[in-house]
């Protein structure tokens, strides 16, 4: 087979995937979720997804992952004193700037 054929396999594979659990979560909750553990654990999904995508990317984006350090430090004591989301990043982005001039 060639590559081509592996590739529409791959996404065709991945799409079925998807639908499936799209398909499964909306046949299966019909009604209203009432547990409070399991509501408090959906809540949280979002979060600890972008937590799990954001974080390798703040140590492997820069060139050195000690400057990814300060940037993350220097976000979390921003967005801790109320930063919004324009004025943690561009604090960051001023961090590794600096971070790897100095290092």
């Amino acid at each position: 087979m060639n590559n081509d054929l592996y590739i529409y396999i791959f996404i065709l594979t991945m799409a079925l995937a998807t639908y499936f659990c799209r398909v499964f979560a909306f046949v299966v909750v019909r009604h209203p979720i009432e547990n409070r553990f399991f509501q408090s654990f959906l809540y949280y999904v979002p979060y600890v997804t972008l937590a799990v995508m954001t974080f390798p990317a703040i140590t492997e984006a820069t060139q050195s992952p000690v400057a990814g350090a300060c940037a993350l430090v220097t976000g979390a004591i921003c967005a801790w004193f109320g930063g919004n989301l324009f004025v943690v990043a561009g604090t960051c982005c001023l961090t590794v700037f600096l971070a790897e001039l100095v290092i």
